[in-house]
């Protein structure tokens, strides 16, 4: 039976069609209210996420010690715990290699931070992406083997099985969370819960959380011969960052890292965090926004356009003047990305639209195209086509592209499947993103196989799609007290979204902020006003409509947030969609 429509909305101004709580998810909230005595906004969130009432109080403040998962519940963790403490015991030279993003930089940094606390240090090395490409490489390794004794390869390794052949005389350790092959490379250890081998109940972790449990585990046998280890906790701001950039899905325990590493990131204890939290004029307590789309972003910017391992190194230290310059050249490096992106972006889309937009897949590809920001740009071709998107920057007949998947789409295990019929040099990722190497010769073959399994997987049958909706709101009900009380059934982000209410029957006035953003001010007429801004609004039907309304009445969706400027805080609607009332 289809849904009825909510507030009988079949076509907003952005073509979706909106879907309210079912009359079960009501009749379940309402009981959820009656029993816990918390409010039924908030009771709308929990059914939602499948939150019974006995759970409601558990969910709504979890404790990570009640949620990290025992770290011998994956494969090779005991072999990998006992060569990392055998090394340090030894004072054996260790080198980390890491990919550089931020899940990278941030998996790296834990090492380099823990071993620090217990007298040790170690090789950072990360990749060039140009020159190198992702993940180890033979001469690397080589390179490494032959002045280390163990080499650890974080967020990156799974698949590379000649590369780690090649580290002769060294012991190798993985640790990473890429989707594994059907066989592993010839490693010491490679501790991975997307191994084929690993049941899938901690497939959501980043490769950071997988550090982290393996530094828990040596931490654990440290005490159990009576030494004191690092302090884990104080590193969790580390762990909640790559898990927000590497937009890995908040649920489970991912939920209490982020939580609780928000926490100790807000005391400023972190030198090379605190001075790029000032360069990005952050001056407010950190949010998953905040991590997402402020920090993540420039601690990346140096391995997409500039010096790879700047964003590890940052994490890393413990000299504030080196903070401030790394913060400093790597804000800089950011904007310069910005640039080159938004260049890429444009030749990107019309590429695409003129090869068709109505596929399973949308795919681009350009001589000269940075590889730094083709991963930026995918995602961005994914969310104006709500389709996989697969972007390609080709120099010297090879090119180098990133990939970005929808919901509900397996893209990794895609081009996985293409890299082993051999249309692909090379690719791999998981469900959501994924990286590859094609030669041009074969490029059209290899996006029309890509095409054709993710089509198989429901690529490409829908729009926009429905809107799903919390339930409805009036002005006077979003209050602050209300929005605090919904942030506790946070962090919100990938795999849980921040809810999402209606305001019925507004009468609207707004203004264009910026370029093309949008202001409003509505009200029910019973007295209570609400502010929204609709950032990009002039990029769609949203800001025209909406600036000038006439004498319409208009149904307002989006999600509550917390806005403070001069002191002051209030409640604003963060608006994603409307529809003539």
């Amino acid at each position: 039976m289809i849904e009825r429509a909510f507030l009988n909305v079949e076509a907003s101004l952005t073509g979706r069609r909106w879907v309210g709580p079912g009359l079960e998810a009501e009749r379940l909230s309402e009981a959820m209210a009656q029993m816990t005595r918390l409010p039924l906004a908030l009771c709308h969130t929990l059914v939602k996420r499948g939150v019974a009432p006995a759970e409601a109080q558990a969910y709504l403040a979890p404790a990570l010690r009640d949620l990290l998962p025992d770290p011998m519940g994956l494969r090779d963790m005991g072999p990998a715990a006992d060569r990392f403490l055998a090394a340090v015991k030894r004072r054996e030279r260790i080198a980390v290699f890491a990919d550089y993003d931020v899940d990278g930089g941030a998996s790296a940094a834990l090492l380099l931070i823990w071993l620090r606390a217990m007298g040790r240090q170690a090789t950072l090395y990360i990749p060039d992406r140009i020159d190198e490409g992702y993940g180890p490489n033979v001469p690397a390794m080589q390179a490494l083997a032959a002045a280390h004794d163990l080499i650890i390869c974080v967020d990156c390794g799974t698949l590379s099985h000649e590369p780690i052949a090649a580290a002769k005389g060294a012991d190798v350790v993985v640790l990473d969370h890429h989707l594994g092959g059907e066989t592993l490379p010839d490693a010491l250890a490679v501790v991975n819960p997307n191994r084929q081998d690993e049941d899938g109940s901690l497939a959501h972790l980043c490769a950071a959380s997988v550090v982290f449990l393996m530094l828990v585990e040596a931490n654990r046998r440290l005490r159990a011969e009576g030494v004191a280890g690092p302090d884990l906790m104080a590193l969790l701001d580390l762990v909640a960052l790559a898990t927000v950039a590497d937009v890995a899905p908040l649920l489970g325990v991912n939920r209490a890292f982020v939580r609780q590493g928000l926490k100790v990131m807000a005391r400023r204890e972190r030198i090379g965090l605190r001075a790029l939290a000032d360069v990005a004029r952050m001056d407010s307590a950190p949010t998953p926004y905040a991590l997402g789309f402020l920090l993540g972003p420039r601690v990346n910017a140096g391995g997409r356009i500039g010096q790879a391992d700047l964003g590890a190194r940052l994490l890393a230290t413990e000299d504030a003047a080196e903070a401030a310059a790394l913060a400093e050249r790597l804000d800089q490096l950011n904007t310069e990305r910005r640039d080159i992106e938004a260049a890429v972006r444009a030749a990107a889309l019309a590429q695409a639209e003129a090869r068709g937009l109505d596929g399973p897949l949308v795919w681009a590809a350009g001589e000269g195209w940075h590889p730094g920001v083709v991963g930026i740009v995918a995602a961005r071709l994914k969310e104006a086509t709500h389709r996989p998107a697969v972007v390609i920057g080709l120099e010297g007949g090879i090119g180098k592209g990133s990939a970005r998947s929808v919901s509900g789409v397996d893209l990794g295990a895609a081009v996985q499947r293409v890299a082993a019929e051999g249309l692909l040099l090379k690719g791999g990722g998981h469900k959501m993103a994924a990286g590859l190497t094609v030669a041009e010769g074969q490029l059209e073959a290899a996006m029309a196989r890509l095409g054709e399994l993710l089509a198989k997987q429901g690529a490409g049958l829908g729009g926009p799609g429905d809107l799903r909706l919390d339930g409805l709101l009036s002005p006077a009900a979003a209050t602050l007290a209300l929005v605090e009380q919904l942030e506790e059934a946070g962090p919100f982000g990938a795999a849980s979204p921040a809810p999402r209410f209606a305001f019925a029957d507004q009468a609207v006035q707004g203004r264009r902020i910026g370029e093309n953003h949008l202001r409003i001010s509505f009200g029910d007429g019973m007295g209570a006003k609400l502010e929204a801004v609709a950032f990009g609004a002039f990029d769609g039907p949203l800001g025209p409509a909406l600036e000038t309304p006439g004498h319409h009445r208009f149904h307002l969706a989006g999600r509550l947030e917390l806005n403070t400027y001069g002191g002051r805080t209030k409640v604003q609607l963060r608006l994603e969609d409307a529809a003539r009332a």
